[in-house]
């Protein structure tokens, strides 16, 4: 766990994952604001119910539903919308410069579709046993914000931050409440909701625990080059299986090694590549 002194009072620099991550959600809150003047409440509705997360729908094929849920912010919930962008820039913007846009990219979306995954999970299984939850849409991003929260607080666990304008407190303490919060939900009245944001630190722990240091992205194209590349020597060993069968139909016998270079009856004999 990395040790760092208090947090200055204040933003940090507004740039890189972090400001693409706050201005599409800042683009997709207005777009749903034009869209609320210029269509009917019906129309509205139909669009919160294909693009907010709801778990039926999701189990039966609407696989969308978790990538864009958490660019849904109603209209009429200004102080909320904007208590999320700000909680975003905030704790993006303290991880970037630590651990890089793919990275940070990579813990917000594994947060995010864990958020969605825990809470069909969640409501599957109460229909099973017979204690069906209600089945409120989730929408916002408050499971990915708990992601990074919890991020935060198991990486830079003994940083401080101001607590309400008034107080310092470690930030691994500001994760420890914030899940006790989302546990205590659990016996309220949106149940599913709870669970689904306690799914985000979930899928936080689990990519910090088994993501690449330089992002998924970065490993994902780390393979594509090694499964090209393997591609390559596969054709360099086949072209030279088929130039030593040629070779030895002209009565002479040349044998390669794996990287398509000629193998010296004698070994010692390095002339040839001098």
């Amino acid at each position: 766990m990395a040790r760092m002194g208090s947090m200055p009072f204040g933003f940090p620099d507004f740039r890189g994952a972090t400001r693409q991550l706050v201005l599409a959600n800042l683009v997709a809150y207005f777009l749903l604001a034009v869209a609320g003047l210029a269509l009917s409440p019906a129309a509205m509705s139909y669009i919160g119910a294909h693009f907010s997360f709801v778990p039926e729908y999701f189990l039966h094929g609407w696989l969308w539903q978790p990538l864009t849920y958490s660019f849904i912010h109603p209209a009429g919930a200004v102080l909320g919308t904007l208590f999320e962008l700000l909680s975003l820039w905030f704790l993006l913007g303290f991880l970037e410069p630590y651990r890089g846009a793919n990275w940070v990219m990579g813990l917000y979306a594994s947060a995010v579709i864990a958020t969605a995954i825990v809470g069909a999970a969640i409501y599957q299984a109460a229909d099973k046993v017979g204690h069906p939850m209600d089945q409120a849409p989730i929408y916002g991003c408050m499971g990915g914000i708990f992601g990074l929260l919890v991020a935060i607080g198991v990486l830079f666990g003994e940083t401080e931050f101001m607590m309400m304008f008034i107080i310092n407190i470690k930030a691994k303490y500001l994760a420890i409440i914030y899940a006790l919060i989302a546990f205590a939900m659990i016996f309220g009245q949106n149940k599913l909701y709870a669970f689904a944001q306690l799914g985000g630190g979930l899928g936080a722990l689990l990519f910090i625990r088994f993501a690449p240091r330089r992002g998924v992205g970065f490993a994902a194209s780390e393979w594509v080059y090694g499964l090209r590349n393997r591609y390559y020597r596969w054709k360099r060993r086949r072209a030279g299986r088929k130039f030593e069968v040629y070779m030895k139909k002209q009565g002479r016998t040349v044998r390669l090694d794996s990287r398509g270079r000629q193998i010296e009856d004698d070994p010692n004999d390095r002339s040839r590549w001098n």
